[in-house]
């Protein structure tokens, strides 16, 4: 875990960062939050280059390698928000205000809203203003201390405008320091033009959607809502067996309103994660523990619809299945872009202690995204590094509103 200079010395160092508290949410490290307090970390080329108490450091030029004392406070990675839908057109705020006063989701629906009317306005936006209202979506994640994001389509709902999103997805990785990850999600729903066509609509996702996202290299994922308002059992497999063949991971909005025993299968395809999980049963958890796919939480949407339903903790903690939390960031379901924010809910809503929400958000998240080189602090690892002024990192939970972010470090480049 530490040293890995040759001869006991530092070599040429980008940046050493001194007098510093350690959250490396490292497993390895028998300590709460992996802490290792008086610690410092050495970064190069964009990598943690040696990690560990500051009495271990080796020697080192004092003169040559840039060194930034932090006196006491603390670092955690990056955090990843590995679940959201963050390019989209439209509000949804009318339907929110309707629906306080007493209309019924069936009759907004009937007048044009819900998923139909954010899927009419992403059909009408163009790429620029997709992209603007992206990167501003994604600067106050930055904000928040996020390195990583994860954005599926879904608001496209045809060939065209899923690839629109998708392109989008991926400018904005190329132009904004968050590492973006994109998941294509052609079946979150069932689009106007094939009402009564289910069937056909998910044949067009497998073929003519998929093999043009794959052909354009345009997903690191797949992800399907399977439920009694989305996609059933059946059709969510055909799926994930399209996915397969193009030897994209796959996951899925499993169990959010009802059973449909949608983790069973993703944990069946050896999933990455299995996504809201209120409903999940028994039989569902251990499918997961038995695949190492991760329950990832989405507390936003729960608050946000005021469920009753709480996701299986408890049952997921008795069989070890590592637990994500993200933001779910969409118009309809969880418009709430914090990260931060997320953190607190699951310890409010949920009763997840903070050193599993702050997990939750870093080695956890990047799991649930198939990514090992993040999400943790130790050597060899991307130097992905917020920098807090907390006294201590129950700190990141507990408080929401007054952001203690002072630096933060994506590959190794201060932002």
């Amino acid at each position: 875990m530490q040293n890995k200079i040759s001869n006991n010395e530092l070599g040429d160092i980008d940046l050493l960062i001194t007098d510093a508290n350690i959250a490396t949410m490292d497993t390895a490290i028998d300590a709460p939050y992996g802490a290792i307090e008086n610690a410092a970390v050495a970064i190069k080329n964009g990598k943690i280059a040696w990690l560990g108490k500051q009495s271990d450091l080796p020697s080192f030029d004092v003169f040559a390698t840039p060194t930034l004392s932090i006196k006491g406070q603390w670092l955690t990675p990056g955090l990843i928000d590995c679940h959201t839908h963050l390019v989209f057109a439209g509000s949804r705020s009318q339907e929110f205000e309707q629906r306080l006063q007493g209309v019924s989701y069936e009759q907004i629906a009937a007048q044009g809203g819900g998923i139909a009317s954010t899927v009419a306005a992403t059909r009408l936006a163009d790429r620029e203003q997709l992209f603007v209202d992206g990167k501003d979506r994604l600067n106050n994640l930055l904000a928040e201390g996020v390195t990583t994001v994860e954005i599926k389509s879904g608001y496209g709902l045809d060939v065209k405008n899923e690839l629109k999103i998708l392109e989008v997805a991926r400018l904005l990785g190329e132009h904004h320091p968050i590492d973006i990850i994109t998941t294509f999600l052609g079946a979150h729903a069932l689009p106007p033009e094939y009402e009564g066509r289910t069937d056909e609509f998910i044949n067009l996702v497998c073929t003519d959607m998929l093999e043009q996202v794959v052909a354009n290299n345009l997903a690191d994922a797949v992800d399907v809502f399977c439920e009694n308002v989305g996609f059933s059992y059946e059709q969510t497999e055909q799926v994930f067996e399209a996915a397969k063949k193009h030897n994209l991971p796959i996951k899925c909005h499993a169990e959010q309103l009802s059973n449909q025993r949608g983790a069973q299968l993703v944990a069946k395809f050896k999933g990455l994660s299995a996504d809201h999980i209120e409903y999940l049963d028994e039989d569902g958890v251990k499918a997961m523990a038995q695949a190492g796919t991760i329950a990832v939480l989405l507390p936003g949407a729960f608050y946000f619809l005021r469920e009753t339903q709480l996701p299986p903790i408890e049952l997921l903690q008795k069989y070890k299945v590592p637990i994500a939390i993200a933001s779910d960031f969409n118009p309809g379901t969880s418009p709430l872009c914090s990260l931060q924010l997320m953190m607190n809910m699951a310890c409010t809503l949920f009763r997840l202690t903070p050193e599993q929400s702050l997990a939750g958000v870093t080695r956890n998240a990047a799991l649930a995204l198939g990514l090992n080189d993040r999400g943790v602090l130790k050597v060899g690892a991307r130097a992905d590094i917020a920098h807090w002024q907390i006294g201590h990192p129950s700190q990141l939970s507990y408080q929401f509103g007054v952001n203690k972010l002072l630096n933060l470090w994506i590959l190794g480049r201060i932002n």
